[in-house]
């Protein structure tokens, strides 16, 4: 973990409410994991003080460049639209701790939304490793569907399921996940965006004996552990447990976590 400033390569909208940040980051020299996040300021700190946790959406080692795909909802994100080509953003990261990839099988990979950022970057480190990868992408319409395109160039088979198609209930989504798990191989299982769908997986996970892991989602105040705003509860050796989703997380395995 350190603290850096990174130059805006490219920040543009990639829909109607999620924007893409490009960041050269030549000034980090630690290894970045899918999975883990950096600690943001968006900008005005008067008008949003507090910094903003984004997931890792793609790093590349070699050109040391760092993405994140992120929804524009409250004043923070809106600042980071401002933000042209060239400026400045101050990060603090990498932080948490990431995914862990399978010794062998299939991964199935079920992202809602934004979640899909986190998963995007599993997704390309499992391809990378030349790992079969299976991607159920949710979303509220077609149009909010996120990262088809470039998952499938990487060569990950992907399927969409939308509210607006009636295709997004979780009887749907679980019919979809159990025929990919008989057919596909899947060992692990990975998601990201959804309580309903983080509920589905876990259940999934126990009944066929899979290796699941959950990006959890929480605010944040200071990123670092010290605050304790993001705390939440998992269950360990058959005992709660309160832990901290930016250092204990914010990836955490499926069967410890309390939904």
């Amino acid at each position: 973990m350190k603290t850096f400033d990174a130059q805006i390569i490219a920040n543009q909208p990639v829909s109607a409410r999620y924007w893409q940040m490009t960041l050269d980051t030549s000034a980090l020299d630690q290894p970045v994991r899918p999975g883990q996040f950096f600690h943001i300021q968006c900008g005005d700190t008067w008008r949003a003080p507090l910094r903003r946790p984004l997931s890792v959406y793609h790093y590349d080692q070699k050109s040391r460049t760092l993405k994140f795909l992120y929804l524009v909802k409250g004043i923070g994100t809106q600042q980071m639209t401002l933000k042209k080509k060239s400026d400045i953003m101050n990060l603090i990261g990498p932080l948490g701790h990431g995914f862990t990839l399978p010794k062998q099988g299939a991964l199935l990979l079920i992202a809602r939304g934004v979640g899909v950022a986190t998963l995007h970057a599993l997704a390309c480190q499992a391809r990378a490793e030349n790992k079969n990868v299976h991607v159920i992408l949710s979303a509220r319409t077609p149009a909010d569907l996120l990262t088809v395109d470039l998952l499938a160039q990487i060569g990950a088979t992907v399927y969409t399921v939308t509210d607006t198609e009636r295709t997004s209930s979780v009887k749907s989504v679980r019919a979809l996940s159990e025929k990919l798990i008989r057919e596909e191989g899947i060992s692990s299982v990975y998601t990201c965006g959804s309580n309903r769908l983080n509920k589905l997986v876990q259940e999934l996970a126990d009944e066929h004996q899979l290796k699941g892991e959950l990006a959890t989602e929480a605010h944040m105040a200071c990123g670092i552990g010290d605050c304790y705003a993001c705390a939440c509860t998992i269950r360990k050796d058959n005992q709660l447990k309160t832990v901290r989703v930016c250092t204990d997380g914010p990836v955490f395995p499926i069967s410890e976590v309390v939904l």
